[in-house]
C-alpha cells in the first residue's frame, strides 16, 4: 500500500470512529421515555408551536434578503480590494467603480419598483 493512501485510510477510520462514538454517547445518555410528552415537544424561545411549519411567507422577506445579499457581496469584494489598492493601479480603480455602478443600478431598480418600501 502506498503511503499516500495510508493517510486517507487513517482519516476515514477516525471519521467513522468519531461518528460511531457520538451515536453511542447519544444512545447512552439521551432520554427515551415515550411518556414524557411536553418534555420532548419541539419549541423555540419558549413559544409552543401552534401551526404547520409549511406556511407561505410574504415575498418582501425574500426581496429584503436578496437586497441584503447585494450589500454583503459589495462588502466581500470591497474589503480585499481596499487592502491591496496601492499595488493594483488605475485599472482596478475603474473596475471597482464599474462594479459599484452595477450594484447601484440594481439598487436603484429595486427602489423604482417599490421593493424597498415596506407597507
Amino acid at each position: 500500500m502506498s503511503y499516500s493512501y495510508v493517510d486517507l485510510v487513517a482519516t476515514i477510520i477516525v471519521a467513522v470512529g468519531f461518528t460511531l462514538m457520538n451515536y453511542g454517547i447519544v444512545k447512552l445518555f439521551a432520554p427515551r421515555n415515550p411518556f414524557q410528552g411536553e418534555k420532548l415537544e419541539t419549541y423555540e424561545c419558549g413559544e409552543l408551536p401552534y401551526d404547520d411549519a409549511l406556511v407561505n411567507f410574504n415575498i418582501r422577506y425574500y426581496v429584503f434578503a436578496l437586497t441584503f445579499f447585494v450589500f454583503d457581496m459589495e462588502a466581500i469584494f470591497l474589503y480585499p480590494w481596499a487592502v491591496v489598492f496601492d499595488t493594483l493601479g488605475a485599472g482596478a480603480l475603474i473596475e471597482m467603480f464599474l462594479f459599484l455602478w452595477v450594484l447601484a443600478t440594481g439598487l436603484f431598480y429595486a427602489y423604482k419598483k417599490g421593493v424597498l418600501h415596506w407597507v
